[in-house]
């Protein structure tokens, strides 16, 4: 007998998903063919204010990796997607001059964990450790690569960024809560945003 395929997160999770939030566990479960998942919030803040990095940055921000800036209380809007057994996400900030858009598509590693690739093109892949700490689910990268045209390469691990995110509910205000945070060896910060949003599963428009 067939079964329906399980979210990357529901995959690596097993039971431990319903040590989530009522509404996390919503939010990395499958969803429904012919359906769905839309959130939309506010970052507090978002990117980086080391100038001197943004010239880096635009390298991939047309991609929908990362963008050049940093801004305080910016609008977004993300749709989330289960395709087969990837969970695909498009990510819209609304920048005080600019839309930008990210891309990503996250699926389970081999190797444990599960594995985000970002960009469209896919031009960042980072392999991640899942857990679930008091009802959040955290999200610690394990490795880093690049893809620049046909060259695919990881980065070394003393040289490698961390990427860490924490996802979890605010039973205050009744909604989700978002944090990302990218730190690099000897640099420190070098970017991230927080926020809140509002999550709901709506059948796909015709």
């Amino acid at each position: 007998m067939l079964t329906a395929p399980r979210s990357p997160y529901q995959a690596v999770l097993g039971d431990a998903i319903t040590a989530l939030h009522p509404s996390l566990q919503r939010y990395f479960a499958t969803i429904p063919v012919g359906h769905r998942g839309v959130g939309e919030g506010v970052f507090t803040q978002a990117g980086t204010p080391r100038r001197w990095l943004w010239p880096l940055i635009r390298l991939v921000e047309r991609r929908g990796v990362v963008f050049a800036g940093w801004e305080r209380d910016v609008p977004f809007r993300i749709v989330n997607r289960t395709i087969g057994t990837s969970a695909v996400a498009v990510r819209e900030f609304q920048l005080a001059a600019r839309t930008w858009v990210m891309h990503d598509d996250v699926v389970r590693s081999p190797a444990g964990g599960v594995t985000d690739r970002l960009g469209r093109p896919a031009t960042l892949a980072a392999t991640f450790d899942v857990a679930v700490d008091g009802g959040a689910l955290t999200l610690t990268s394990r490795s880093l690569g690049l893809a620049v045209g046909p060259v695919r390469f990881r980065l070394p691990r003393r040289l490698s960024p961390v990427v860490r995110l924490r996802e979890s509910h605010d039973a205050g205000e009744n909604r989700q809560c978002i944090e990302l945070t990218v730190d690099a060896p000897f640099l420190g910060r070098v970017y991230g945003y927080t926020g809140h949003f509002t999550y709901r599963i709506e059948k796909e428009h015709p």
